[in-house]
């Protein structure tokens, strides 16, 4: 039976894919492709995630498409009106057309005698397995495994007879209220699940070995609002977009070159948002620098207004065991608990989990290097869509669609049938692909490719840099082979 081919295939119907879809019918409106989701529905973090108060840490005007104006009130905006914006423009653009669900793509083969992938495919509740072929290869799969999170082996948890939940598996009308809840941690999910809890639940503590940087920024855009008042919806969108890309690119660079600085102001912020004498030492200040681990974002200060009203509070300390009614900690401390949740991280995954195969021999992409942050060396044909750490994803997601775009447009018009990044290994400094030191990331850093020390191998964490090493350099680089 012949395998059903396409010019491309991309992986995953998430914030990437749908960007890739949209620029692959733009720019190569001649190509036909198709996007592999795993799962049934479109959304990719913001179809799965449940949990209360589930947002997005990013405004929606950089978070949102550049082809798409984001019209809500909020400009950090929940879970839901995410999905719902990303459906509705995978709807507009007809892009959902071109989406398969529940194809799980299992591995991907290149062949140099047929210059073709093989993609293998298990499809739908049964597992079928069905083999599709491609010229090219596009992953935007992301980096969170979606069927597991993390959660440490906490000491005495098998006493515990309350319930424990882990945020990616949040169980549908969960009653927490007038219940006490523990949450463990302190990064993203934990900062956005105490106040969205607070008001129900009887007391909610946030349970945090170390502290971590917080600030707080008004849900609503005064400036995008104004703007949308006296001008046309997408040029208002667009000058606004600018101007958060310049505010998150002044203070990530602000927190790298002056962090005593960016601790005083992200400090007198909070002193401005705590009740007076609160014990900020102990609480929010963190033992590492500014943006070494990513800065947390509350809107309208929910967290320090829970905290406030005393709904909710923090406990720095270490956990010793479980008990039968709570958490032992060991400063002898014992926190009342009905409900655990375990906001202690994502368990990360490189290109989806796929199996990546050359010519039959199966690929160990950690020994290998990102070409300009979104295509591996010696792997032709193939590239992936990683955003920033330090910015909205969708900002690095429209470039690396539209770098890929611009590659096959290159290729077809000079009728090359491979392109492959070739590195000099021997010339090479190693560094890793994401440069953060957040525990989620430091736990599997090394199954992910290196990037290099110096242009065309280094993955930027900037936009302005990406807008030009990408978009504006020519695509016939000197470190690409065609063929």
């Amino acid at each position: 039976m012949t395998k059903e081919h396409f010019d491309v295939i991309t992986v995953g119907a998430g914030l990437s894919g749908i960007s890739a879809g949209y620029h692959l019918q733009k720019l190569c409106p001649g190509k036909k492709y198709t996007i592999l989701e795993s799962r049934a529905d479109i959304g990719g973090t913001w179809s799965l995630f449940r949990y209360p108060g589930i947002r997005s840490d990013s405004d929606m005007f950089t978070l949102g498409y550049s082809f798409r104006p984001w019209k809500e009130a909020k400009a950090i905006a929940d879970g839901p009106s995410i999905l719902k914006y990303v459906k509705d423009t995978a709807s507009e653009f007809g892009i959902d057309r071109n989406i398969r669900f529940e194809h799980k793509v299992l591995s991907a083969s290149w062949s140099d005698a047929n210059l073709l992938w093989s993609v293998d495919v298990e499809v739908g509740p049964k597992k079928e397995k069905r083999t599709y072929t491609t010229d090219f290869l596009y992953i935007c799969s992301g980096y969170y495994n979606y069927e597991k999170g993390f959660t440490p082996n906490f000491p005495g948890i098998e006493k515990f007879k309350g319930k424990m939940i882990h945020p990616q598996f949040w169980p549908e009308n969960l009653d927490y209220s007038g219940k006490k809840v523990v949450v463990i941690g302190s990064g993203a999910t934990a900062v956005t699940l105490v106040p969205s809890m607070a008001d129900k639940a009887a007391h909610i503590t946030m349970l945090q070995r170390s502290p971590t940087y917080i600030t707080s920024l008004p849900s609503k855009d005064i400036v995008a609002d104004f703007l949308r008042f006296i001008l046309p919806a997408k040029l208002a969108h667009h000058i606004t977009r600018i101007k958060n890309i310049l505010i998150q690119i002044w203070f990530f660079q602000i927190c790298k070159r002056s962090p005593d600085f960016a601790k005083w102001l992200i400090r007198a912020r909070l002193k401005m948002s705590l009740p007076k004498g609160y014990d900020i030492d102990t609480h929010f200040k963190p033992n590492y620098q500014p943006w070494d681990q990513r800065v947390c974002l509350v809107p309208d200060s929910d967290l320090f207004k829970a905290i406030s009203k005393g709904k909710a509070s923090i406990e720095t300390d270490h956990i010793e065991t479980f008990t039968p009614n709570g958490i032992k900690l060991k400063s002898g401390k014992e926190l009342e608990a009905d409900i655990v949740v375990s906001a202690t991280g994502l368990d990360l995954v490189a290109m989806g989990g796929m199996r990546l195969k050359l010519n039959g021999s199966d690929v160990d992409i950690s020994k290998l290097y990102t070409f300009k942050g979104l295509m591996l060396s010696g792997i032709p044909n193939f590239a992936f869509c990683v955003g920033y750490t330090n910015a909205s994803w969708t900002l690095r997601a429209d470039l690396t669609s539209t770098y890929v775009a611009r590659l096959l447009n290159h290729m077809e018009t000079n009728r090359y049938k491979q392109c492959v990044p070739l590195v000099d290994e021997s010339k090479m400094e190693k560094e890793p692909i994401l440069d953060l030191n957040s525990g989620y990331i430091q736990r599997a850093i090394d199954k992910f490719p290196q990037r290099g020390a110096k242009r065309p191998w280094r993955f930027h964490q900037n936009y302005l840099m990406d807008l030009f090493d990408i978009n504006f350099v020519r695509v016939n680089d000197s470190n690409l082979s065609f063929e």
